[in-house]
């Protein structure tokens, strides 16, 4: 397993895996969202966290096609199915080098392009907390999408049709807790911890599916 998550992560890295489409992607929406609605620095403020957490998801979701379809391509899928790993196991390991691929370089790169959104310190360090702990909700949502769409020759759009409404409870619950953290009615910890849960959840749930799915596109 520890083999799988390096190989999977030194792939991402080196270009591999696309990992770095979703960085720049997100550098790219965040950077520009201020020159469309112009210098209200409250505006920016009041809504920078929900951009935040839309451009990672937004960016998340472009590197998920990926997951598999590049094993399936070179048969190394094949021979994951049938090794002695179990297939739970193999998901995970994957979406966990994915994670610190691709969505890692996001929660770090967040306080910086929160300085562009007018955001406060105390918003800068919740945006950062909800990404690093939705995030890996996101990647284990969408494993079960990209298991399901790799037998499919252009799986990529199909697996943002059924990754995105299963991820949006994240994205309410991130961008909820974040508003929590600066606005002195809202609370912060109750929201966070249910984005705690969902990842836990789906991370339970998500590669037992997904594992599933990919014996049954293999056989």
């Amino acid at each position: 397993m520890t083999a799988l998550f390096l190989r999977d992560l030194k792939l991402a890295l080196t270009g591999g895996g696309g990992a770095m489409t979703g960085v720049i992607f997100f550098l790219a929406v965040v950077a520009t969202i201020p020159f469309g609605i112009g210098p209200d620095l409250n505006l920016l403020s009041r809504i920078g966290p929900a951009i935040l957490w839309i451009g990672a998801l937004l960016s998340t979701l472009l590197t998920l096609d990926r997951l598999f379809q590049a094993d399936r391509e070179d048969g190394t899928l094949d021979l994951l199915i049938a090794g002695p790993l179990p297939m739970p196991l193999v998901v995970l390991a994957k979406c966990f080098a994915l994670w610190a691929a691709s969505c890692l370089p996001l929660v770090a790169a967040s306080p910086l392009l929160g300085l562009f959104l007018a955001l406060e310190p105390a918003a800068l360090f919740a945006v950062m907390a909800t990404l690093f702990v939705g995030t890996p909700a996101i990647v284990f949502i969408g494993a079960v999408g990209a298991a399901v769409a790799v037998a499919l020759p252009r799986g990529g759009l199909l697996v943002s049709v059924l990754v995105l409404p299963l991820a949006i409870p994240v994205l309410i619950f991130g961008v909820m807790a974040t508003y929590g953290a600066v606005n002195e009615p809202d609370p912060f910890l109750p929201p966070f911890l249910v984005l705690c849960a969902l990842t836990l959840f789906f991370g339970a749930l998500g590669p037992v599916a997904a594992g599933a799915a990919l014996k049954a596109s293999g056989d």
